[in-house]
């Protein structure tokens, strides 16, 4: 139960982070708009037309008798629908991190820099970074696909699946928010996709505490883009004290590699002891 404290109050110090810089704050919130207007777009269209996208993937029912055709395909345009929201819940996060790779980089740097004096770097060039984060999520998003395809399916077992199922999804969708969003600050660090797990596997009431609520404010979109950049900002607070980053000079290039198997091993051993 402290995790789970802990980690609702490190959102809540992201969002006062970037509420006390502006600047950041407002450049941050690019990529979000982007991606709402994207999903928004993509929602519309199987809005117009769903139905007729079910009618023709299921010629079969053109023969039933009536209401049953009818309530067939309405269910299974409703169920479409509703696959297309949980999709775009789980996916929100990791598509807006990639459109706004460089704005959450430098504002996960810039909270790295007021907090602790200097910034860990990954050495690499952006287009390498970009493609790491672009992999990473891609893999995110199929486990997170086959939990939710799972939960979906229990929610048809009677009572569990109306009201233990969704508060599980719930967790669910809140741990894969919480990988994304620590991603940012835990790449530059070089921890790779497997180790950011194991990580928080090791502190779940953490994770939970962080992501859970997120996931439950993003089922609003326009309140996703305005609470993305203080989730970073709050991401990379956990993940400093979770390493227990401590304030002092930036370090030289010898006693802190930028990249190579080395320096990703080093920091792993630190995450992992």
């Amino acid at each position: 139960m402290r995790d789970l404290g802990a980690g609702f109050g490190y959102l809540m110090k992201g969002q006062r982070w970037v509420a006390q810089h502006g600047k950041q704050f407002g450049w941050s919130l690019l990529p979000g708009l982007i991606t709402l207007v994207l999903y928004a777009a993509a929602l519309v269209c199987l809005a117009i037309w769903g139905a007729d996208f079910v009618g023709w993937a299921t010629p079969f029912a053109d023969d039933w008798s009536s209401p049953w055709g009818g309530l067939f395909r309405g269910l299974l345009t409703a169920v479409l629908f509703a696959l297309a929201l949980l999709l775009a819940v789980l996916t929100f996060t990791a598509v807006t991190l990639l459109i706004g790779q460089p704005f959450y980089e430098s504002l996960s740097e810039q909270v790295d820099l007021a907090e602790g004096g200097h910034a860990p770097e990954s050495g690499l060039p952006l287009w390498r970074d970009l493609w790491i984060s672009a992999r990473d999520s891609l893999r995110i998003l199929i486990r997170a696909c086959l939990w939710g395809l799972l939960l979906f399916a229990l929610g048809f077992v009677p009572f569990v699946g109306q009201t233990v199922i969704p508060v599980l999804g719930f967790f669910v969708t809140g741990f894969f928010l919480s990988e994304e969003l620590t991603s940012v600050a835990l790449q530059r660090r070089g921890v790779q996709l497997r180790d950011r797990l194991a990580l928080l596997r090791s502190r779940k009431g953490l994770a939970w505490g962080f992501g859970t609520p997120l996931a439950v404010a993003f089922l609003v979109p326009v309140v996703a883009v305005f609470l993305m950049p203080g989730a970073v900002a709050g991401a990379t607070l956990m993940v400093r004290d979770m390493q227990g980053d401590l304030a002092g000079p930036a370090p030289t290039d010898n006693q802190h590699p930028a990249s190579g198997d080395d320096g990703a091993d080093e920091t792993t051993r630190g995450l992992t002891a």
